[in-house]
């Protein structure tokens, strides 16, 4: 009886250690292959948000069309190199949680409640045949109602109009602030303007749908059914963003052919 105890315990521990081994050896192995994935994944909402994604092309080959600059938060300059980061890989939101490399916001002033931006962002910039501008990729993120969303938001040649939205992360509920991932709310997008003549962010998800007649329809979006917080919510990420504490400065040295 105790020999049978005893190899019954034994074979069980065998093959516990057997399969432990089988399952880590496989998610180390997979581990690059999974990284791939997830910034592959990232990348295609950088291009979708361009509107020059092409699901039948490698996303790499797409991908490396866009040139990539920093921008400098502190005075709003696009910049090739920094101590110590790598621009191919560099994370802003990753950034945005390490000491050396973030700031704190002022709750007075954290309307996306993100409560710690990074001291350098990331640009994506589609050039035409000219080599000039035709369209800016920019990172997001803000709260909604269970948690941030993250982001990209495409800017046409004037760095004015928006040509496309994307998110590629949030806790939204499916059907009332998860629409967000909608194509055809996505689509209300385009056309509308960040900036009024003022420059000042007048971007905005307003309650219901936007009246045709209404005389600020170029910068007003539908909202989503049943999601007020997470209409509010992106309302308060745009305004963050295309802010003072945001890329506003950047832009405006764009514009200036700074």
């Amino acid at each position: 009886m105790k020999d049978s105890v005893l190899r019954t315990l034994l074979v069980s521990f065998v093959v516990c250690f057997i399969c432990s081994l089988v399952v880590s050896y496989s998610a180390v192995s997979l581990r690059d292959a999974q990284e791939t994935n997830k910034l592959n994944d990232k990348r295609s909402k950088i291009l979708q948000a361009a509107g020059i994604f092409n699901p039948n092309l490698p996303v790499e080959d797409q991908f490396n069309k866009l040139e990539q600059k920093y921008i400098d938060f502190s005075s709003g300059l696009l910049i090739d190199e920094v101590d110590g980061l790598d621009l191919s890989t560099y994370d802003p939101v990753e950034f945005s949680k390490k000491i050396n490399f973030s700031k704190a916001v002022n709750p007075d002033q954290d309307i996306a409640i993100i409560k710690s931006q990074e001291l350098y962002g990331k640009i994506y910039i589609l050039r035409d045949q000219d080599q000039g501008i035709d369209k800016v990729v920019l990172p997001v993120r803000g709260y909604g109602l269970w948690g941030t969303l993250f982001g990209f938001i495409s800017l046409g040649a004037d760095l004015n109009t928006i040509e496309g939205l994307e998110f590629y992360e949030h806790k939204e509920t499916p059907g009332l602030g998860g629409e967000v991932d909608n194509p055809n709310w996505k689509n209300l997008w385009k056309g509308k303007k960040i900036y009024d003549l003022r420059n000042l962010v007048e971007i905005e998800v307003i309650k219901g749908k936007v009246s045709q007649n209404d005389l600020n329809i170029a910068y007003k979006v539908d909202g989503l059914s049943g999601a007020t917080l997470t209409s509010r919510g992106i309302t308060n990420m745009m305004h963050y963003w295309f802010g003072d504490n945001g890329y506003k400065t950047a832009l405006e040295g764009l514009k200036n052919g700074s």
